[in-house]
């Protein structure tokens, strides 16, 4: 028997991976791919190194006791049961930036491609015809690029091609004109976008909000002689509502790398000249596959020595006192709470931890709220080490405070927040009781107390009667049931605060129809579950 961890490669990884692992571990290795090999190999192992081909799902979790970290060498995690995963204290880790720059590198080669022609071209000379008139393009030069989410890829996508000497227009919520003219891009609304670019790449997360940006309202904005790219998610771009705009020349082409459904290899638009498709290559590359298992390979080493793993996905790993530790989930849940109230951009982010730990190492609680403001707002994955950069690539100015004081419970954990247009917003919770439960204290300086749930309502309108019994009434017209509801008001008759909890997700048109009813001047959902 051994006494070194046991770290299991289910998958072909690159020897720099093994160098990364280091001499402290007994490494061994098996065919993931292979269910019977896989489930005799995993018994006894600390840790498990996967790509795509291997599902860690509950019954692996389950056969594996000893098992501490299972780690996707890779951005995607849809092999892998977090779920599971988590209910068993097995950390989930994955390389979440190791991919970012071959990304915006494909971005940049599809619009190539579709600017000259290239791959049809290629494919009619090999086919043995010339047809170098049919083939002329346009120059990226002067052109206008409209980059949709300006997050990580699509600022490492606008500066590639700065280079061409375009002019970059972007659209992002949730950077601050400052940062833009940093990245030297003009900051406009989307409809000025999709009107005056030429040619539209999206790199947002996919969200009930964003499934189908670019669809058919949005092609008939664009300019006849647009092109349109989405290597990002598929399900940004409406498939039906793109091949429907190709066929009405709406617009002059698109290329795509991800779908709905994949393997995709019949779509409608498969069969159009204009279209250049890529079987999902975005990570294509030897160079980012080896950075992904480089990446994970040390977030292990961190794992089995008990340290803070960066890129956790699900738990956070490191020397956390144990009086802290509960809050980390919490404040994660404020930070997605805090923003879902956001209207505009963010300039700056205060985390306050007010109470008895305030004494004690709470920078994790820091990292775990910026984590939980960015889950639902940019297309890469969120840690707890890129939480902190993608503030600052945002021109966001971000603290932490700590104070012993707190008034009304043993702790309390505040985000507050600076918008661009002057005004403010925050959020409050707390845990109480010997179960410690999750609870919203404050929102906006509102107080209440509400158990956080799994899917939250967020009303915000002038206090009014009646208001009560339509929200009621209007949810229960649509069979959702309210688990839990606290009002506030500053005065009477002046702005009210509904919170309300609910068994099930909301869709957006009741969302529209509770506004409407109640003359709400906010009204969303926010959805934990994920």
């Amino acid at each position: 028997m051994t006494s070194k961890p046991v770290v299991l490669l289910a998958e072909e990884l690159s020897p720099a991976t093994v160098e990364a692992l280091g001499p402290d571990f007994e490494i061994r290795q098996t065919d993931g791919s292979d269910r019977a090999q896989l489930l005799a190999a995993i018994v006894d192992v600390d840790a498990i190194l996967v790509r795509s081909a291997t599902q860690v799902d509950a019954e692996a979790i389950a056969a594996a006791p000893n098992l501490k970290v299972i780690a996707r060498a890779g951005v995607g995690l849809d092999n892998v049961d977090i779920k599971a995963a988590t209910q068993a204290g097995v950390m989930v880790v994955n390389a979440p930036t190791s991919n970012i720059i071959s990304a915006a590198e494909l971005t940049v080669g599809h619009i190539l491609s579709l600017a000259r022609h290239i791959p049809q071209a290629s494919a009619a000379l090999k086919g043995g015809e010339w047809k170098r008139s049919k083939y002329s393009g346009i120059e990226l030069y002067e052109k206008k690029i409209g980059i949709i989410g300006l997050g990580r890829i699509g600022a490492l996508v606008a500066a590639r091609l700065q280079g061409f000497d375009t002019e970059i227009l972007a659209y992002d919520p949730y950077i601050t004109s400052a940062r833009a003219a940093q990245l030297g891009v003009h900051l406009v609304t989307l409809d000025e976008l999709l009107e005056q670019s030429d040619f539209i790449t999206i790199h947002m997360p996919k969200t009930p909000e964003t499934l189908g940006m670019l669809g058919e309202a949005a092609f008939k904005k664009m300019k006849s002689s647009a092109y349109v790219v989405n290597v990002a998610r598929g399900g940004l771009v409406d498939e039906a509502a793109l091949f429907t705009a190709l066929q009405a020349n709406e617009i002059a082409g698109a290329g795509v790398d991800v779908f709905v459904t994949e393997p995709s290899t019949d779509l409608p638009f498969f069969t159009l000249d204009n279209v250049v498709v890529t079987p999902h290559l975005g990570a294509s590359t030897d160079e980012a596959q080896e950075k992904a298992g480089v990446s994970v390979a040390k977030s292990v080493r961190l794992a089995l020595a008990g340290e803070l793993v960066p890129d956790a996905v699900n738990v956070a790993g490191g020397v956390i006192a144990p009086e802290v530790r509960p809050g980390i989930p919490l404040i994660e849940k404020l930070g997605r709470i805090f923003t879902a109230l956001t209207h505009d951009s963010l300039t700056q982010i205060e985390v306050e931890v007010a109470g008895e730990i305030a004494s004690l190492d709470v920078k994790a609680l820091e990292l775990a709220a910026l984590k939980g403001v960015f889950t639902d707002i940019v297309s890469e994955q969120v840690s707890y080490v890129n939480a902190p950069i993608l503030a600052e690539q945002r021109g966001i100015n971000t603290r932490l405070v700590t104070t012993p004081e707190s008034e009304e419970y043993r702790n309390v954990l505040t985000i507050r927040g600076a918008l661009s247009d002057g005004s403010q917003i925050s959020v409050a919770g707390t845990l109480t009781g010997p179960k410690q439960i999750e609870k919203l204290v404050g929102v906006n300086g509102y107080d209440l107390e509400i158990p956080i749930s799994e899917h939250l309502l967020v009303l915000l309108y002038q206090d009014r009667p009646g208001v009560i019994g339509t929200l009621g009434r209007l949810l229960g017209e649509k069979d959702i049931n309210i688990a839990g509801m606290q009002v506030a008001r500053n005065t009477e008759g002046g702005q009210a605060l509904s919170l309300l909890t609910v068994d099930s997700a909301v869709p957006q048109d009741v969302l529209d129809a509770l506004k409407e009813a109640i003359g709400a001047t906010v009204a969303r959902e926010v959805d934990l579950q994920s």
